[in-house]
């Protein structure tokens, strides 16, 4: 296998969830739309009363209580960050940011463009009571500001683009550590012992290489109970899940070969049984040669893209605008989350950027120009899914969560407005002059 074929082949599963999650970004948007129109509309009654539609999980003095609105949250979200949990793991250990210095730059632009819109937001809102809210406008969008990436056709060099998805995954795991360290409830030292006893057989089953992805989902299961138990928001458990899973094959391609061929031989075989086990024995080699991992992602991320991402959208964008005064959109909170997406994210990522490049920490992507790479900061300024995520944990008043949402709002579209218009200024980096 030559080098071209190598890289093609360690760069087809991140094309394949960049194209997956941009790809969702129509479905999201319109999911966003008919949240705003039901919230606002002759019916926003119903929608109301949708979200808080009481549902149960449990049985005896094990219930746990949901409404609608808390079960997209803490229940659907945990494969969203399930998937990010693989992504992460997956382009760390054998993808686009294995290599320490192919990492470094898209790293340091997502520490830049977490930093600044904090301290913007921190600065605005100093003194209000709403400061414990700085980590809502650190977060960037994959789906959306891939989709945005995408309008501007070929203006944006793949390159670029990988930047922005590497920065976006970052990012990702950058907010899991504030919500893990922000922003839980009363935790006790107690509660914990479960929850260490899960981690520990999650460790335990990838040490020994435990192979079965079911093993894996069902120690997730008990995760996700203790932490919500724990008063630790239980969706973290699939961060934790997708780094236990294992991300390298059983075997390699070439080693079952020939065992393939014969069994696939066995398909012409007399009897129903011999056919029978003929596909087994295919069904198992095949599986020995794909990730656990892989699997898993596969098999989940269209269900976290098309479904579970605009369902959360859906249960969480419906903010009522006709109840909006000038002094809500005026609000420190309001103003702290929108300056810190449309003005702190691409300040932030574009200074940590160059800063890298020019210290040698990374070489600039190739093909991309500074115009590019300020196109990928402001489209880094989407931060629509989990700005809302963390938005809901961090506001109790609905007062600030309302205009917390509407910063994320104001803020994410601006960005993309500001993003997709720089994207189609910039000269090709083929042109001298740019």
């Amino acid at each position: 296998m030559n080098r071209g074929e190598r890289l093609t082949r360690l760069t087809q599963p991140f094309l394949a969830f960049l194209r997956t999650t941009a790809s969702s970004g129509g479905l999201l948007l319109l999911a966003t739309a008919v949240a705003l129109v039901w919230a606002n509309g002759p019916y926003a009654a119903s929608y109301r009363a949708a979200l808080s539609t009481p549902l149960s999980l449990g049985a005896g003095g094990h219930t746990a209580r949901f409404t609608v609105h808390a079960l997209v949250d803490d229940g659907l979200m945990s494969f969203f960050f399930l998937l990010v949990g693989l992504e992460i793991k997956r382009e760390l250990v054998k993808g686009e940011l294995a290599s320490p210095r192919r990492a470094a730059l898209p790293a340091v632009a997502a520490l830049g463009g977490m930093i600044v819109p904090a301290l913007i937001y921190v600065a605005l809102n100093v003194g209000h009571g709403t400061a414990s809210g700085w980590g809502t406008p650190t977060a960037t969008d994959i789906a959306f500001s891939l989709s945005c990436a995408r309008l501007a056709g070929g203006r944006v060099p793949q390159s670029a683009i990988v930047l922005l998805t590497a920065l976006a995954i970052f990012d990702d795991l950058g907010a899991i550590v504030v919500i893990a360290l922000f922003y839980g409830k009363g935790v006790t030292l107690a509660s914990l012992v479960p929850v260490g006893g899960a981690l520990a057989l999650l460790g335990l089953a990838n040490r020994v290489n435990v192979r079965n992805p079911y093993a894996y989902l069902l120690v997730g299961a008990g995760l996700w109970w203790a932490l919500y138990r724990a008063g630790i928001h239980p969706s973290l458990a699939g961060v934790a899940l997708g780094a236990a899973i294992p991300a390298q094959a059983e075997r390699r391609g070439d080693e079952v070969l020939a065992e393939v061929a014969a069994d696939i031989a066995g398909l012409d075989a007399d009897g129903e049984g011999a056919r029978d086990a003929a596909v087994q024995a295919v069904e198992k080699h095949l599986e020995s040669v794909q990730a656990p991992l892989d699997r898993i992602e596969h098999e989940i991320s269209p269900w976290v893209s098309y479904l579970i991402i605009p369902a959360f959208a859906l249960t969480n964008a419906g903010v009522e605008v006709g109840a909006l005064s000038l002094a809500d959109l005026t609000a420190p909170v309001t103003l702290g989350v929108a300056l810190g997406l449309l003005v702190g994210k691409p300040l932030g990522v574009m200074t940590a950027t160059w800063a890298a490049i020019k210290l040698g920490l990374s070489p600039k992507p190739r093909g991309a120009t500074w115009g590019h790479l300020l196109a990928v900061s402001s489209l880094a300024g989407i931060g629509f899914t989990m700005s809302l995520f963390i938005g809901q944990l961090a506001f109790s008043s609905p007062t600030e969560l309302t205009r917390a949402k509407a910063g994320i709002l104001l803020g994410s579209a601006l960005s993309a407005v500001v993003g997709v218009g720089l994207a189609f200024s910039t000269r090709p980096a083929s042109d001298p002059s740019s």
